[in-house]
């Protein structure tokens, strides 16, 4: 398996489950029920030990209060979310840029990103720290990287250097974070076997593709791209 025994499900947008090669259920920036994605998702899920949250945008925090309410999950974000989570009777594990958390033998290590963080509530803007990605390190030490929502920085040189990602998961949608042609210098930068392109078409808005994509990949790239379709594993 390319993946090591882990298993790869993308829910459309920036939403991913990952079951580990031990069994554990980890949702990344959960907005299941994106356009892409479909209301019965949530359903579908059996368990859920581990969510990631990214950054305060709507479209990351997503279902977060229903899957809570369900499952009782370990959340993981930035302080700031953490803390506003907490207004909402949910309870998180905060943390910041280069700390790193470990729960059953998987390691999350929350990277920098280049972007923006907030929600709205009352009519009003309510900043929420900065955002983020994750490292996340499974059972075995497969490596793989969901760098949340953010534009093409310098810091991606030294994530792929410290870190050594197997995959990244790498936003490429352009106008709110890289389009094809920065996601493609950031895989020169990051240097992964695979590469899982997300936050693409959800809105006609987000006009790069995975095809434009490989387009703009060093040949060497070309064939790790791995074009998922929503609601399906990879393994």
């Amino acid at each position: 398996m390319r993946f090591q025994g882990a298993k790869i499900r993308w829910f459309g947008h920036s939403a991913f489950q990952i079951i580990t090669p031990k069994g554990k259920s980890i949702l990344i920036d959960p907005w299941l029920d994106n356009p892409k994605g479909s209301k019965k998702f949530i359903s579908e899920l059996d368990k859920v030990d581990v969510v990631l949250i990214t950054h305060g945008h709507s479209d990351h925090l997503g279902n977060i209060v229903d899957i809570y309410k369900r499952f009782k999950p370990n959340i993981y974000a930035i302080f700031e979310i953490s803390q506003y989570l907490a207004t909402m009777g949910i309870e998180s594990i905060g943390m910041n840029i280069s700390g790193c958390a470990r729960y059953e033998g998987i390691e999350f290590c929350m990277t920098e990103a280049t972007h923006s963080s907030a929600d709205i509530k009352d009519d009003k803007i309510v900043y929420l720290g900065n955002p983020a990605g994750f490292v996340i390190t499974l059972e075995n030490n497969f490596k793989i990287y969901h760098a949340g929502d953010t534009g093409l920085f310098g810091g991606l040189s030294i994530i792929g250097d410290f870190y050594k990602p197997d995959v990244v998961m790498l936003p490429i949608g352009g106008h709110f974070t890289m389009g094809p042609k920065e996601a493609a210098y950031a895989v020169k930068l990051l240097k992964p076997k695979y590469i899982i392109p997300m936050h693409y078409e959800t809105f006609p808005v987000l006009e790069g593709t995975p095809e434009k994509l490989i387009e703009y990949l060093d040949s060497e790239y070309k064939d790790k791209v791995i074009k998922m379709d929503v609601g399906a594993f990879v393994e």
